[in-house]
C-alpha cells in the first residue's frame, strides 16, 4: 500500500481528490486476490527492482540464445514503484476523458475514438471558456509540422500535447472542468520519487537495448487496469525509439477490457503515421475477478466487458483490425496468445482470405508449456511462427499458475481428452504400419 502512495499523499492526505479507480486502497493493496494466473510483483525497494532486472536481461540472453526470433516477457510493476503508473495512469485517463467531453460538445459522441476530430478554432474557443488557456496562449498548442494542420485534432493530436505539457512527474498536469485550471495531480514529489520514476524509465530502456541487441522480442505484458494507461503509454514510447527497422517491443492488449479495440485502433493508427513496426500481443486477461470486485466495492464502472461472449467478439474484433492493416500494411506484427480453438481457426481462415502467409511472420501463435499441443505442433508442422510460453519459478508458486490456467481454459479438460485420444490414434497407426518410433 505504501508503495502506490505519495510523500505529499501520506503528509497531507489529498487521496481523496483522486479518481476512485486511481486511489491505492487498503482491501487491495495485496494484488494477489483472486489472480494466481499472472505472477504479481510487490516494491520493496530500488534493489529488488535492479534484481528483477537482472533476471530479466539472463531471460532475453537465454531466449536470444536458444531460437533466432525469440520473445521474452517482461513485467513494469517488477522495475519500479507502482505509485508512478497509478499516476500517470490517472493523468493520462483525464486528459483522453477531457478531449472525449470536448468532442461530445462538437456532436461527435459515439463515434469511434480514432474517428473524433475537434475542430482547433471551436476548440480554443472552449478552452477559452473554461479559463484552461487564453485563445492567444492556445494557438502554440496547435502548431508544428502535423499538429491542428489539417484544422482539425484528433486523439492522437490530443495525446502528443502530454508530452509537451506534462514532462511526466515535473507537472503531470490534468485539465479540471470545474476549476477551468490545469492542476498538477500532486501537489509537490521528493526527490526520492523523481528518482524512482527516471530509474524505472532507466530499466526499460536497459532491456530494450538488450533486447534489440540479442534479436530477442520483449513483451511487456499487461496488468490490473488502475496500471495499464501508463504501462501501454511507456511501452509505446518504446515501440516508437526501438521499433524503427522491426517490430522489437510488443505491447499487450486485455480484450476482456471494454476499451480494447479504441486502444488498439488509436496506438495502430500512432504507428502508421510516425512509421513505425506496430506489435502487440492479444490476451483475453487475467485479472477478471479481482477488477470486478474492486470496482463493484470502491464505486467505479467495471472495466469488464459482462460475458465471455463479449470478451470472445471483442478478441476477435481486435485481431481482425491488426489482420487488416498487416494486409494492407507490412509493418505490423501480432502474437495470438490463445489457447482458444475458434480463436485459431478464426486466425487461420482470416490469413488466408487476405493474403497473409505463415513465412511472412508476421503472425504468430502462443500456447503454455504442456498445454494444447494438439494445437500448437500442427501449426508448427504447417509452417506457422507458433512458440510455447515458458513459466519459471519455484514449484509453489508455478504450479498454482499452472491449475489456474488449466480452469480459466472453457473446455480444457475435454480438450485434454481429445489430445489423448489423438496420441493414442497416432500409436494404433504406427503400430499397425510397423513404424511406431518413425513419425514418418
Amino acid at each position: 500500500l505504501s508503495s502506490c502512495t505519495s510523500a505529499a499523499e501520506k503528509e497531507m492526505g489529498g487521496a481523496e481528490q483522486r479518481e476512485r479507480q486511481y486511489r491505492a486502497h487498503r482491501g487491495f493493496a495485496d494484488r494477489r486476490g483472486g489472480v494466481v494466473s499472472a505472477r504479481t510483483y510487490f516494491y520493496a525497494d530500488e534493489a529488488k527492482c535492479d534484481q528483477h532486472m537482472e533476471t530479466f536481461l539472463r531471460c532475453i540472453d537465454a531466449s536470444g540464445g536458444s531460437s533466432e526470433d525469440g520473445f521474452s516477457a517482461i513485467k513494469l510493476t517488477a522495475l519500479g514503484r507502482p505509485q508512478f503508473l497509478l499516476q500517470f495512469s490517472e493523468v493520462l485517463v483525464k486528459w483522453r476523458r477531457f478531449f472525449h467531453q470536448m468532442a461530445a460538445e462538437q456532436g461527435q459522441a459515439g463515434r469511434a475514438a480514432v474517428e473524433m476530430k475537434l475542430e482547433v478554432e471551436k476548440l480554443q474557443e472552449a478552452l477559452a471558456n473554461l479559463g484552461i488557456v487564453t485563445k492567444a496562449e492556445s494557438q502554440h498548442w496547435f502548431t508544428g509540422e502535423n499538429l491542428g494542420v489539417s484544422g482539425t485534432v484528433d486523439l492522437l493530436d490530443w495525446n502528443s500535447l502530454i508530452d509537451s505539457r506534462t514532462k511526466l512527474s515535473k507537472l503531470l498536469l490534468i485539465p479540471n472542468m470545474q476549476t477551468g485550471q490545469l492542476e498538477p495531480l500532486l501537489s509537490r514529489f521528493t526527490e526520492e520519487e523523481e528518482l524512482q520514476m527516471k530509474r524505472m524509465l532507466q530499466r526499460m530502456d536497459i532491456l530494450a537495448k538488450r533486447a534489440t541487441e540479442k534479436g530477442v522480442r520483449l513483451m511487456v505484458d499487461a496488468e490490473q487496469s488502475y496500471f495499464q494507461p501508463a504501462i501501454s503509454r511507456l511501452t509505446l514510447e518504446m515501440q516508437r525509439r526501438f521499433n524503427r527497422d522491426r517490430a522489437i517491443i510488443f505491447n499487450t492488449y486485455q480484450c476482456y477490457l471494454k476499451e480494447a479495440y479504441d486502444n488498439v485502433t488509436v496506438d495502430v493508427e500512432l504507428s502508421r503515421r510516425e512509421g513505425w513496426h506496430f506489435g502487440t500481443k492479444l490476451v483475453r486477461g487475467a485479472y477478471m475477478e479481482q477488477e470486478r470486485e474492486r470496482a463493484a466495492q470502491i464505486g467505479y464502472e467495471d472495466p469488464i466487458n459482462p460475458t465471455y461472449e463479449k470478451t470472445n467478439e471483442m478478441y476477435h474484433r481486435c485481431l481482425d483490425y491488426i489482420l487488416e492493416e498487416i494486409k494492407h500494411n507490412r509493418k505490423a506484427n501480432v502474437m495470438v496468445a490463445s489457447h482458444n480453438e475458434d480463436t485459431v481457426k478464426f486466425t487461420l481462415r482470416r490469413m488466408m482470405e487476405l493474403g497473409i502467409h505463415p513465412s511472412e511472420k508476421k503472425v504468430y501463435f502462443g500456447q503454455l508449456l504442456g498445454m494444447c499441443d494438439q494445437i500448437t505442433f500442427p501449426l508448427g508442422q504447417a509452417g506457422f511462427p507458433v512458440y510455447k510460453y515458458v513459466p519459471y519459478g519455484p514449484v509453489n508458486e508455478v504450479l498454482p499458475y499452472l491449475s489456474r490456467r488449466a480452469q480459466e481454459n472453457r473446455g480444457f479438460m475435454q480438450r485434454a481428452n481429445r489430445e489423448r485420444d489423438l496420441l493414442w490414434r497416432e500409436v494404433k497407426r504406427r503400430l499397425l504400419a510397423g513404424s511406431l518410433f518413425s513419425p514418418n
